[in-house]
């Protein structure tokens, strides 16, 4: 019996029997109706299961927005119906497509729709879907961050995928949301590994960026042995043949100099990283060859790294933004891997139709690459650089000329007499910059170039280029003793212009003063004291203290301070010779082809790349057998050598190759090995196959155990169809090419060679090989459980119809206006009821740190419920609370009922009143009563502000005195880094960052959540580990426990 009929003639007509009641229209806006049950027959109707209903209740919505009635409560409802279609629609498409829409409506309210659409999309038979819906997780993740446990199963979910097509997705996903998570890698880091060369270019960035931050901690450093085998440090890195051709006496010799010390031993998988990844620098995506180079130059042995250098320099035929990146890792690169790039000199040299920008990193390259030997080549470039017209690129290239003087010291007076001339030039600024790297550069041999100086004493009357005229001054002053003649008389003419200086000069003249004062009084003494007068009026204070602090220094007076005896050592003191260094030498510290390594500042989003470990952490995480690595590595290196990156191996026999084999081959070997043999064969062999493992391994014979490993894979191959586990099953009916269906088998076959026991446990026990598999499980079950991976409750569960799940979902209203959220998220959940003390209900809490819907000016908690007991939980709610004065509750909405083994999650706001008073309430059920209390910590009691530098300033100057408490304290080495130092705040207290202009300070802004008084949070971190800790408050008793938690944070 339809209701159709009823709704369209007379709204508030009764439904058939079975169907619920509909009150009027709420549209036609009735006089008395109540706020909190309003539209409520309309979200009935669009719960319903008969589509007549939902159309019509459809209808009526949109009546209702054309009316301009608000209708935004029912927006959860009508994005459920309309996601719940499309998501379940037969087209992949259309379904990836609904999901896409899905997860870029940046509504809080809709989250729990979302998550279990990305939920049933990970499970989806389409790889596309798979993809879409790893795309959807960071966005989700963004919108809220309370979702990150659920996530991170979706991710380990989708990091077992087989098919390229979601790799590069759900790796994607994982630095976004749980970078952290390194033990979510292991079980897979094999089968990314093989699978990097099908993955398009962009997922092939992201996972080989990933694999080199999971490298640095995995692994140990290829080149901790080498240090000791380096002479020089200075020398080239990539010796000659002649070096490499030396007997095997020289090699003896400098074994037995060699301290003792364990040899270096390349993990396999360490090998599998770089073998698997060096084909991809012949790609034709700069970021790709730039991944690659970056993870060469950080996890390679230096002997290797050399083959990075042709991929880069053939970047450097393409666009200048490219060139312009390139150049930059270039520039850093070349200081510590010289010999990588000198075979490669002539392709930095400088064209006319650079760019500027273009122009200035290839010198900077250039100047690295200069040796003693390339010296003169280099030279006659620079020669022919002066003369260009860019008169930036000049500047930099006589800074490149005086770089060359300082590191190789026989082409010094070259470059010194090459300079000289300069100063002849027409170009000011070119004379100028000439004076400057003169001046540098007559401080390593000042007494053997009086004639030098002399002749820049002259330049006074026409230099007017302020840097050029205060080196001219300080070369005059600091080597008055070899021009005694000519330093007053340059002094006289300073003085008469000295109020129409710069100041940068002005400070020089009194220097300048100062020196001939002490040694040649007689004749500037007059001269100075007038320079010191004309200076203590000066319009700039840094000027008038320098007059004042001067003429105390150097004037003898009737008391004779204790300084003015030893004026004569203070400035006339010898000073060592500057060092000229590239602008790049501390870029380093940076990953290679990283946005914080391009700006040279560390970017939003930065992670640094870990340190090497001093031990290795255990390899058999990623289920790797050394033997199997070792034995085929000889016909390999016969195989590297016979075919080229990219051919099939269809004359290779495939029970001889290892583990770590191209995926190509696998999958040939794979289809191979298939046809042979048949299902009777696949039983006798699986018995035979223990028995052959244990004969093996007692004779410790390489070539049998081979042959057995091969049929061991021959074997999983084959037991692949029969037994598959949900992921490979699903992709059999997938929509995807035949190329996508290729690599799922090569993966599997990829995957089960490295992880038989973790294959054995995903594949049922079939009839025929019942008696191996119920072996190994029992022998690998202890290893099953992957580390700090929490168990997954039932209702997390993903159902196997959307429908099924979202028809029950309940969302609570909150308002639509953008949350602040914190830059960290603060304490995890804590207990609020034991399951024991709870005859089986078990609640936790959380702070959220998101603003509550219902009150601003409440805190905002997460309860989460969870049903442990045999029989339903019914009337969840909160009893009549006794709390003190000013702490007010904002219960959660009753729960009607919590099915065993079901989980829930309600939000309640509390209002502390700005202090950290206990919220006694009572949590009930029906037939039960819990007392229970939630207490906060001071650091949850604010919400961030975020405001400028200057802002910050200004309130902070309102609060001083009484308001402001100050703490010393040591920071332990283990929180010196900024990133450190933010998190430990962050986490203790809900405040936001406020960008500071030294590097060396830290800043943070919030506001109680009740009063609204401004906290301001103050670090100053000094060197060797000391601290100063500043909190400026209106509210002394926050400020004051705010202290010591932030202190007791920092330094654990």
């Amino acid at each position: 019996m339809s209701a159709a009929p009823a709704y369209s003639e007379d709204k508030g007509g009764s439904a058939g029997p079975g169907e619920p009641e509909y009150g009027h229209d709420p549209a036609s806006g009735g006089i008395f109706s109540s706020d909190y049950k309003r539209h409520d027959d309309l979200k009935e109707m669009l719960d319903t299961n008969k589509d007549s209903l939902k159309l019509e209740a459809m209808k009526r919505i949109v009546a209702m927005i054309a009316r301009g009635k608000n209708a935004s409560d029912l927006f959860p409802a009508v994005v459920k119906n309309v996601a719940c279609k499309n998501i379940e629609d037969p087209n992949q498409l259309i379904r990836a497509s609904a999901l896409r829409v899905l997860s870029s409506i940046r509504v809080p309210i809709i989250v729990p729709i979302m998550m279990l659409a990305i939920k049933e999309a990970a499970s989806d038979m389409s790889p596309y879907v798979r993809k879409t819906a790893a795309h959807a997780i960071p966005k989700l993740y963004s919108l809220d961050s309370d979702q990150k446990d659920q996530l991170i199963e979706v991710i380990e979910k989708l990091l077992a995928d087989k098919t390229t097509l979601v790799a590069g997705s759900v790796v994607m996903a994982f630095e976004e949301v749980c970078p952290e998570r390194i033990d979510l890698i292991h079980k897979n880091y094999r089968k990314l590994c093989n699978l990097l060369i099908d993955v398009e270019e962009w997922g092939q960035v992201v996972i080989i960026s990933m694999l080199t931050r999971y490298a640095r901690t995995q692994f140990l450093s290829p080149t901790q042995n080498e240090s000791l085998l380096e002479e020089n440090p200075e020398k080239a890195f990539y010796g000659s043949e002649e070096d490499e051709t030396k007997g095997p006496g020289s090699e003896e010799a400098t074994a037995a100099a060699l301290p003792a010390r364990k040899p270096y031993v390349m993990d396999p998988d360490h090998r599998l990283l770089l073998r698997n990844t060096k084909p991809l620098l012949q790609s034709r995506s700069a970021a790709v060859v730039m991944a690659v180079a970056q993870l060469y130059f950080h996890l390679a042995p230096k002997a290797e790294v050399g083959v990075i250098a042709k991929a880069l320099v053939r970047l450097l035929r393409s666009h200048s933004e490219v060139q312009y990146v390139v150049l930059q890792n270039v520039a850093t690169m070349s200081i510590k891997r010289r010999g990588m790039f000198e075979p490669y000199l002539k392709s930095f040299y400088i064209r006319s139709t650079d760019p500027t920008q273009i122009k200035i990193l290839k010198l900077e390259v250039l100047t690295n690459l200069a040796n003693e030997t390339n010296i003169p080549t280099v030279l006659r470039e620079f020669q022919t650089y002066i003369r260009s017209m860019d008169k930036d690129f000049v500047a930099a290239t006589i800074q490149a000329i005086g770089r060359c003087a300082t590191n190789i010291g026989r082409v010094r007076d070259t470059c010194l007499n090459g300079l000289v001339q300069l100063l002849s030039n027409r170009d000011e600024l070119v004379v100028a910059e000439s004076v400057v790297v003169i001046k540098k550069l007559l401080q390593m041999q000042p007494a053997q170039h009086g004639e030098i100086i002399k002749h820049l004493a002259k330049l006074t009357d026409n230099i007017q280029v302020p840097m050029a005229r205060a080196s001219i001054l300080w070369l005059i002053g600091e080597y008055c003793e070899h021009v005694p003649k000519i330093a007053p008389d340059v002094l006289r003419k300073m003085a008469k212009s000295f109020t129409a200086e710069e100041d940068i000069v002005k400070l020089q003249v009194i220097n300048l003063a100062a020196k001939l004062y002490l040694t040649n009084s007689k004749q500037t003494k007059l001269l100075t004291q007038y320079v010191l007068s004309l200076a203590k009026y000066d319009q700039n204070y840094d000027i008038r203290d320098r007059a004042r602090f001067t003429r105390q220094l150097i004037v003898p007076s009737e008391q004779g301070g204790a300084l003015s005896r030893h004026a004569k050592k203070l400035f006339l003191a010898p000073k060592p010779a500057p060092v000229l260094e590239s602008s790049f030498k501390d870029r380093d510290h940076f990953q290679l082809g990283s946005l914080s390594h391009l700006l040279n500042a560390k970017a939003t989003g930065y992670q640094e790349l870990p340190d090497w470990p001093e031990e290795a952490p255990d390899p058999s995480v990623r289920n790797v057998e050394v033997p199997e690595w070792t034995k085929c590595s000889n016909r390999e290196k016969r195989k590297e050598k016979e075919k080229p990156f990219y051919s099939d191996s269809e004359g290779e026999s495939g029970p001889t190759e290892s583990a770590d084999s191209d995926p190509e081959s696998e999958s040939e070997s794979d289809s191979n090995s298939s046809s042979e043999s048949g299902s009777g064969e696949s039983s006798s062999e699986s018995d035979n196959e223990d028995q052959d493992e244990d004969e093996e391994k007692e004779r410790g014979s390489e070539s049998e155990q081979s042959e057995e490993e091969g049929e061991k894979r021959k074997m999983k191959k084959k037991k692949v169809p029969e037994g598959q586990g949900e992921g490979s099953s699903s992709d059999e009916g997938s929509d995807s090419s035949s190329s996508s269906s290729d690599s799922e088998m090569t993966s599997e076959s990829e995957e089960e060679q490295v992880e038989p026991a973790s294959w054995r446990r995903k594949t049922p026990p079939s009839s025929k090989s019942a008696p191996a598999t119920k072996e190994i499980s029992l022998l690998d079950l202890e290893d099953f459980t992957p580390p700090s991976v929490q168990p997954v409750s039932p209702s997390m569960v993903v159902s196997t119809s959307l429908a099924a799940d979202l028809e029950g979902l309940t969302l609570t209203d909150s308002s639509l206006v953008p949350s602040l959220l914190s830059p960290m998220s603060g304490v995890g959940r804590q207990e609020l009821l034991h399951r024991v003390a709870g005859e089986g209900l078990a609640v936790d809490y959380a702070f959220s740190r998101q603003p509550f819907s219902g009150d601003p000016h409440m805190v905002s908690v997460h309860v989460y419920f969870s049903n442990s007991s045999d029989t339903p939980i019914k009337g969840l709610h909160i009893g009549t609370p006794k709390l003190p004065a000013g702490i007010s509750i904002q219960e959660f909405p009753e729960i009607e009922s919590l099915a065993p083994g079901e989980s829930a999650t309600a939000v309640m706001g509390i209002n502390f009143c700005d202090s950290t008073q206990a919220a006694n309430f009572q949590l009930c059920t029906q037939t039960r009563q819990f007392y229970v209390s939630i207490q906060p910590p001071v650091g949850e009691l604010m919400a961030p502000v975020f405001m400028s530098e200057n802002e910050f300033k200004k309130e902070q100057g309102k609060l001083t005195g009484m308001n402001e408490i100050t703490e010393k304290l040591t920071l332990p080495d283990t929180c010196r880094s900024d990133h450190i130092v933010v998190q430990k705040v962050t986490t203790t207290a809900n405040l936001g960052r406020v960008p500071c202009g030294t590097s060396d300070e830290y800043r943070f802004a919030g506001r109680t959540l009740t009063s609204g008084s401004l906290v301001l949070l103050t670090l100053d971190a000094r060197p060797a580990g000391a601290a100063q800790l500043t909190i400026n408050s209106e509210k002394m008793v926050i400020g004051t426990m705010l202290v010591k938690d932030v202190i007791q944070a920092l330094t654990q």
